[in-house]
């Protein structure tokens, strides 16, 4: 990690305001799950304080920062509210595609306003057909995080069989004017994401603004050329994976914390404090203990993952898989986790609002998500590990 005085002045800034924060996500996470939606006013007050920009290029406005900064940023959100640090997960990753893509691209996302938000869906179900000097794109996408927010969206298809190139995975980014949103997410957790379907008929997407997603070759890459800060170097996989499981980090700390201020004041029906029942002494230790392990994997992975990007390398494949599995494992370790806390508060953990009942069907919302089907992945790395071709491509 770059830890210039500048760099660290940064970094404790924006990690001082996530904290800052913490009680206002707090008082409205309640209300973000019944409207399933953030609020503008967390939006703007993210905003404001530069949460969004810690991977945007400083030539738009942003501080150019290491991933993990980012993540440690999003951790500390979701110990108050996990839907706020979801959308800021994916949302807040989208600067640091968008800084791949051409100047032009980026001039247009953010030359009138550097605070602009991305929203996304990269599942390829978009209909392409390639027309002169683009593709014209249509279809429905579901799980558009924070869409309402966006002026922006990275939407994901199959780019066709071109010029000797073999069809693959593409963002189409397309303004807001052409996208509607389908107010369809009434689900168990992450409430407040909001993540609605959102909908394309039609619409013409320059070249340039489709992105070969799993791609580092700079000519599919050009706004590297640019913006050359290694963070840039590495692949999309290694970056967004985190994006949707950390928020499930800061979730168990948030249920840890909970849990030990309830113990220490709950009494039972038969006159016994929670913090006297063995289970819970036992479920408190390994909760700790888990979370500490899922937090130095993910910094020696990034540690690792630079090193890569300053030689403007990737890592073997065998050890993309593996630190793919990593990500996706999260979510798992951390349901099982909550899910012992919550068993330990037996019936007082189950009311609606309950912090910790909220992040239970947090954090089982956030498995869901298909880059936290962690069997998928240990099948990749193991296939791999045994010596089978790699059966994974976007890693």
């Amino acid at each position: 990690m770059d830890r210039s005085p500048e760099n660290l002045k940064n970094e404790m800034k924006l990690l001082d305001a996530a904290r800052a924060l913490a009680p206002k996500l707090r008082a409205r996470a309640l209300k973000a799950d019944q409207d399933c939606r953030i609020s503008d006013e967390t939006v703007a007050e993210m905003k404001a304080a530069g949460l969004f920009k810690v991977m945007q290029p400083k030539a738009w406005g942003g501080y150019e920062l290491d991933p993990r900064v980012f993540y440690h940023v999003q951790s500390i959100l979701a110990e108050s509210c996990m839907s706020t640090a979801w959308i800021y997960g994916v949302m807040g990753v989208h600067p640091w595609q968008i800084a791949r893509y051409p100047l032009k691209v980026q001039e247009a996302v953010w030359g009138k306003d550097d605070t602009t938000l991305v929203a996304s869906t990269y599942m390829p179900v978009a209909k392409v057909n390639p027309v002169d000097g683009g593709y014209e794109v249509s279809g429905r996408w579901g799980f558009s995080s924070g869409c309402e927010h966006a002026d922006w969206f990275l939407l994901g298809g199959i780019i066709p069989a071109q010029n000797g190139r073999a069809p693959e995975h593409g963002t189409f980014l397309i303004h807001k004017k052409d996208v509607v949103i389908h107010k369809n997410w009434d689900v168990l957790g992450v409430r407040g994401s909001g993540s609605h379907d959102v909908e394309v008929k039609g619409t013409f997407v320059p070249s340039d603004f489709v992105q070969r997603t799993n791609s580092t070759n700079p000519e599919d890459t050009p706004g590297r050329i640019e913006n050359k800060n290694p963070i840039y170097n590495m692949s999309f996989a290694s970056v967004f994976t985190r994006a949707v499981s950390t928020a499930c980090m800061g979730g168990l700390e948030g249920a840890i914390n909970e849990f030990i201020n309830y113990s220490k004041a709950h009494v039972g029906k038969h006159g016994n404090k929670t913090a006297e029942d063995p289970l819970a002494q036992q479920v408190i230790t390994e909760a700790i203990c888990t979370l500490d392990s899922l937090k130095l994997v993910l910094e020696r992975n990034y540690d690792d993952l630079m090193d890569y990007a300053v030689k403007n390398e990737l890592p073997p494949v065998e050890k993309r898989l593996l630190y793919r599995y990593h990500a996706s494992y999260v979510a798992n370790v951390c349901c099982d986790q909550v899910s012992n806390l919550l068993r330990s508060m037996a019936a007082s953990g189950l009311y609606t609002e309950s912090p910790v009942g909220r992040i239970f069907r947090d954090v089982h919302q956030a498995r869901g998500h298909i880059s936290n089907n962690f069997t998928a992945h240990a099948r990749a790395y193991g296939a791999v590990a045994l010596g089978l071709p790699n059966p994974d491509p976007y890693v």
